[in-house]
């Protein structure tokens, strides 16, 4: 029971601070008007970098947390989902975003894409799976307190 409090406690972490970085600070950073359009990419190369390495060892600490509690109910899924949309953050989409960065810290206008976009759903989806996944485990764990106190109950009387 412990551990599955732990990975509703990290998967709810990790929701608040993709909410935090991606839907609250980010856009904010732009709407400042002292804040140019290169040093907000710079900032934000730097945010997701270090971001994205959080994200990894949440998603890893989740990774073990699930084998170690042997979960198997349909919550995994929705972690499925989170794992996934994270690997393609990782392995693709964010070098890309940040070979973009690149070139307009380098003075130059790459051409018009949809890449930001694309990420923005990703996190999107990755908001909706770890609350799904949250309030899927939290259902869960409710239930097996429920039953473990009907087991105790029903041995004791």
């Amino acid at each position: 029971m412990l551990l599955r409090r732990l990975l509703v406690f990290i998967g709810l972490v990790w929701l608040g601070m993709i909410l935090g970085v991606s839907f609250v600070a980010t856009p904010l950073k732009f709407q400042a008007p002292s804040i140019t359009l290169v040093i907000g990419l710079d900032i934000g190369r730097l945010v997701f970098g270090v971001f994205n390495k959080i994200e990894i060892a949440f998603a890893v600490m989740l990774a073990l947390l699930v084998l170690l509690s042997r979960q198997r109910d349909a919550s995994v899924i929705a972690l499925g989902v989170v794992w996934l949309t994270l690997g393609l953050q990782t392995v693709w989409l964010l070098p890309a975003l940040l070979d973009r960065i690149g070139l307009v810290l380098q003075g130059h206008q790459p051409p018009p894409s949809g890449l930001h976009t694309f990420y923005v759903c990703l996190e999107v989806v990755k908001v909706l799976a770890l609350a799904v996944y949250g309030f899927w485990s939290i259902l869960e764990t409710k239930k097996g307190v429920r039953l473990e106190g009907a087991v105790r109950g029903g041995k004791s009387g």
